[in-house]
């Protein structure tokens, strides 16, 4: 499984719809899906799921050029929801050529509707977007943001989700940890035990609190505040990320991303973080929250860790609204897989 900045061919975008838990904001959650489709078409291409094909089209057409617009591939596929970083396809390369693995989304342990959206790689498929191959593997529960790869053998996941109830029982630690090597092509599995955001439906994805960079770089969310309900839980994802070696036996150069101030929706404190950042082809689009201090130490920071790279931060205050953040609605495809 190569790490995320490997050379990509485009990302997918799930599609907001009125038949989703968006309806209530389907505006505001449009235009930042438009921003993002700008920004990433300038880079490389965006595949979209959407059972409206024709409206995403003339919508994308009054707001993106002919450069733009010539990179956007539009794919008709019903969907739940928009969850595209757990949803879609996760990819290998080497050997023979890319392999696309459908692994079953199941709703994050069956929490949410998900049969139209675990439905999308295979319908996705089926109308010949992609030029690898299809590997069926429904019988193991996984999804993207549950995982990290620094493409060098090592796979970072948490201790919470991978064993959350409604995921891959009865399989125990080592039995899942044996299945993700297999699967992915991994020498190592790097389990974390600490740092669940308060608001978090995912039971703990890895993609919201560290993150893996070039040059042996963790990304990680602290807490610093002690008044906040965080504090105690990530300052032990902090001893745990300290003591972290590489496969060679050396430490990580350590990279700490703020926390956002509590944002809230009514009473429910929202998962917001830094970490759930996409990067594209030379560049990286960092979630923001209206917050200019923390915003502007979280954008640095992640211009520390890709050097070289255009940085973008996009205001993700709608996405959070559902419990999520830029990389949870995304999902990256290395280069020569989307046609």
């Amino acid at each position: 499984m190569p790490a995320e900045w490997y050379p990509q061919s485009g990302v997918q975008l799930t599609w907001p719809h009125r038949q989703t838990d968006w309806a209530p904001c389907l505006d505001a959650i449009t235009r930042t899906y438009v921003e993002l489709a700008g920004i990433i078409s300038r880079h490389e291409k965006v595949l979209i799921a959407t059972p409206e094909p024709q409206a995403v089209d003339n919508l994308l057409r009054e707001r993106l050029d002919a450069a733009q617009m010539e990179r956007i591939v539009i794919c008709q596929c019903r969907s739940n929801d928009t969850w595209a970083r757990d949803h879609a396809a996760i990819t290998l390369v080497g050997g023979d050529g890319p392999v696309l693995l459908d692994f079953r989304f199941n709703g994050w342990g069956e929490k949410f509707p998900s049969r139209l959206d675990n439905a999308i790689t295979a319908c996705l498929y089926g109308q010949g977007v992609f030029d690898a191959r299809l590997k069926d593997a429904g019988d193991f529960v996984l999804e993207g943001g549950s995982i990290e790869s620094d493409g060098k053998g090592t796979i970072f996941t948490t201790s919470q989700c991978l064993l959350a109830p409604h995921r891959n029982q009865p399989l125990c630690k080592d039995e899942i940890e044996r299945r993700l090597k297999s699967e992915l092509g991994a020498e190592r599995v790097v389990w974390l035990d600490h740092g669940n955001l308060a608001g978090d439906d995912t039971d703990g994805h890895i993609d919201t609190i560290v993150r893996p960079a070039p040059a042996d770089t963790l990304l990680y969310m602290a807490c610093n505040d002690p008044a906040d309900e965080q504090y105690e839980d990530f300052g032990l994802l902090k001893e745990q990320v300290q003591r972290l070696r590489t496969m060679e036996g050396r430490p990580y150069r350590l990279l700490e991303l703020p926390m956002p101030a509590p944002i809230y929706n009514g009473e429910d404190r929202l998962p917001a973080t830094y970490a759930n950042f996409l990067v594209i082809n030379g560049a990286v689009i960092v979630p923001t929250y209206g917050q200019p201090q923390t915003d502007e130490l979280a954008l640095s920071r992640v211009a520390q860790a890709f050097d070289g790279y255009e940085i973008y931060g996009v205001d993700a205050r709608t996405i959070i609204r559902q419990h999520g953040s830029i990389h949870c609605i995304t999902m990256q495809y290395p280069q020569g897989v989307i046609r």
